[in-house]
């Protein structure tokens, strides 16, 4: 396989977990009669330009299809995140009721209502019917297409172009990352700005989150990276943040580098100054990975079989995709994880793929009163223990997987 930035041959293996369906594909009653398409998982490493990413088996048009499950807009935590954001850029940028928000994967709508109950124009483009058609239950305008360079000349030939374009978690989920890349160049007004969220590959490896592997994430993102495949396509960073979502993320801003006027922030060359330091230009960085990876599912497997020996009841909260990362490697089946509960109704009623483990409303957690509870978005445990601080009614515990095994009351 060739970089799918720069077309250098990968010969660097970061991380094997064998094979895993996608793990946004839940299942109804009627596929759990058929077959799983399952596909290798398997991250390698560009030895020229250090961008990580899976090896290509499965296309875009499967993994985001119209049963497109993940709906952004049921993590509180992750609704009041945005919300700041809007807050900030709307001071930062000076945008008002003449200016124009782009938000490429819009998803259910979760950000854009900010903009729009400010009274600011905004247009999501998002390529899933199910997650477009709940951003439109919003009034949101949605363009319901894959984003890339194809897309935003459509756009502009039709008088569409932003003053702010906003990519949160979507920078991974992309196949040709320099085809999308440069379409926010083309989309981007000549005073504009982009902002991309997405975790940090620093802290991915330093919080063993190989969880948050799977097929839908194409690639996993090292500011030294992004910066590299950004000036390949026409777009200069001119500043960086550090936020604690999703276990670790950068916010990237960036403008076009053939008109933007923006100073770059020293903060940007600290950070690579950082990563530079960390050894995550080197080999040695990535080559530990696997042994990290493989202690996690070990204790988490040790822990389970143990519960089913002393005759405890497992539990899952969350039908994540990291979770479902997690569950296939480890081979897990409803005989040690009875059941998963989620309060996304678009789940509920199916199973996780690969597992198989059946998915209820939250109300099944009091019906059952299950001894533990393992929460699969790690990255939500403050938000979720505080949800379900009724389990210690019957006794019941909480456990968290990664980055280490983890069991406690609160």
């Amino acid at each position: 396989m060739k970089c799918r930035h720069c077309a250098a041959q990968l010969a660097l293996s970061m991380l094997d977990l064998g094979s895993a369906p996608p793990s946004n594909a839940y299942l109804t009653e009627a596929a759990l009669k058929q077959p799983e398409k399952w596909f290798p998982l398997r991250v390698l490493v560009c030895q020229h330009c250090w961008l990580v990413q899976t090896e290509d088996f499965a296309r875009a048009e499967e993994l985001f299809d119209a049963e497109y499950a993940y709906f952004s807009a049921f993590s509180s935590s992750w609704l009041a995140h945005s919300e700041r954001y809007v807050a900030d850029i709307i001071a930062s940028a000076g945008l008002g009721a003449g200016s124009h928000v782009v938000e490429v994967a819009a998803n259910d709508g979760y950000l854009l209502q900010y903009f729009q109950q400010r009274g600011i124009p905004c247009t999501g483009i998002e390529p899933t019917a199910s997650t477009a058609a709940a951003a439109r239950t919003r009034g949101i305008t949605i363009v319901e297409d894959f984003f890339g360079a194809r897309l935003a000349n459509e756009l502009v030939a039709k008088g569409l172009q932003a003053d702010l374009t906003v990519a949160n978690n979507v920078l991974a989920h992309v196949p040709d990352i320099n085809d999308f890349v440069a379409g926010f160049a083309l989309l981007l007004k000549e005073d504009g700005q982009a902002t991309f969220e997405f975790p940090h590959l620093l802290r991915l490896v330093a919080g063993n989150q190989f969880d948050t592997i799977y097929h839908e994430h194409y690639s996993y993102l090292s500011l030294s990276a992004v910066t590299r495949i950004f000036s390949a396509n026409g777009l200069a960073v001119f500043d960086v943040e550090e936020h604690p979502t999703h276990g670790g993320s950068l916010r990237v801003f960036a403008q076009r580098s053939d008109t933007g006027k923006r100073q770059r922030n020293g903060r940007v060359d600290e950070l690579l100054q950082r990563e530079q330091h960390s050894g995550m230009l080197a080999d040695d960085f990535y080559a530990r990975f696997q042994q990290a990876a493989e202690g996690v599912k070990d204790a988490f497997l040790a822990f389970l079989l143990d519960a089913k020996k002393r005759g405890k009841s497992v539990a899952a909260y969350g039908a994540a995709a990291k979770g479902n990362t997690l569950m296939n490697f480890a081979g897990l089946r409803p005989d040690l994880i009875e059941f998963v509960v989620d309060r996304n109704p678009a789940k509920q009623g199916r199973y996780l793929p690969g597992s198989r483990i059946p998915i209820f409303p939250e109300a099944h957690l009091r019906e059952r009163r299950p001894d533990y509870v393992v929460i699969l978005p790690w990255n939500l445990r403050q938000e979720v223990v505080a949800q379900l601080a009724y389990i210690r009614d019957w006794g019941g515990r909480f456990v968290t997987a990664v980055p280490a095994l983890e069991i406690s009351d609160a």
